[in-house]
């Protein structure tokens, strides 16, 4: 279940996220979606759940003559990734209600956004109806939590930090949609033809365990549950200090893994 604080990102949040998370999990896959979406030859790209930006860089990087149209669900992420990737055009939508006329785009993709949707099946259908013809979809979700080494040691941390109660929010949104025959079907549901979802896996290097925990624990929502438990700064301590003793000081390359669905409109 997904709940409005697993996907709300304010104040100083995206900041964090984008320094801290966005080198480590979403740059490599950004630069592999955005390849794919470039073999596609568009000349109007739709991304939904852009966040901070990393996969809007790319794209706009790689199809410098085609129209990118970004967004996002919270303000303060437009905000962000409007000034990071000025070269995208920026607005707040709700994937599951786009605000743009049926058929304007060649491609729509999503990264690592689809998760935290409540409907996905109808974000699904939206992106289908504001692709023209022919037009394809790309989107990317997180395997299951098992095959991304550092998320699975901060789960383990958490449930050891928090023995009574660990925050769930890492295990129920972004590992919580790793099926793959799931997102097939729920292309499938959404009227989407060709359907294919391949596992791609790539490595993560962070500085350290530390500041993969400050990240995660700074800026994502994970933060919400930190906070429902008490201090946030001495949660971010001790996690990032158990993070160090399981994972080592100093840089952490890890491997991880996700799903990339294509698939097309008629």
């Amino acid at each position: 279940m997904v709940l409005e604080a697993d996907s709300s990102w304010v104040a100083d949040m995206p900041a964090a996220y984008d320094e801290h998370l966005g080198p480590v999990l979403f740059s490599p896959y950004a630069a592999h979606l955005a390849a794919r979406v470039a073999a596609l030859r568009p000349s109007a790209v739709l991304e939904l759940a852009a966040g901070t930006g990393r996969l809007t860089a790319e794209l706009v990087a790689t199809l410098p003559s085609a129209r990118v149209e970004a967004t996002d669900l919270n303000d303060a992420m437009v905000d962000f990734g409007r000034s990071r990737v000025p070269g995208a055009s920026w607005s707040r939508a709700d994937a599951t209600a786009l605000p743009f006329p049926d058929g304007g785009f060649d491609v729509v993709a999503c990264q690592f956004g689809v998760m935290f949707f409540p409907d996905r099946v109808a974000a699904l259908r939206e992106a289908a109806r504001v692709l023209a013809p022919g037009g394809s979809l790309l989107v990317s979700a997180w395997d299951r939590l098992e095959a991304n080494r550092l998320a699975d040691r901060l789960v383990a941390v958490l449930e050891r930090v928090f023995p009574d109660d660990p925050p769930t929010f890492v295990v129920r949104v972004p590992h919580g949609y790793a099926d793959p025959a799931l997102l097939h079907a729920d292309a499938e549901a959404a009227g989407l033809v060709d359907v294919v979802v391949e596992t791609v896996g790539l490595s993560s290097t962070t500085p350290s365990a530390r500041d993969f925990a400050t990240g995660v624990c700074t800026g994502s929502p994970l933060r919400a549950g930190l906070v429902e438990r008490g201090d946030l700064a001495q949660a971010t301590q001790r996690i990032g200090d158990e993070m160090a003793v399981m994972l080592g000081e100093g840089p952490v390359t890890a491997p991880m893994s996700a799903h990339v669905l294509q698939a097309r409109v008629r």
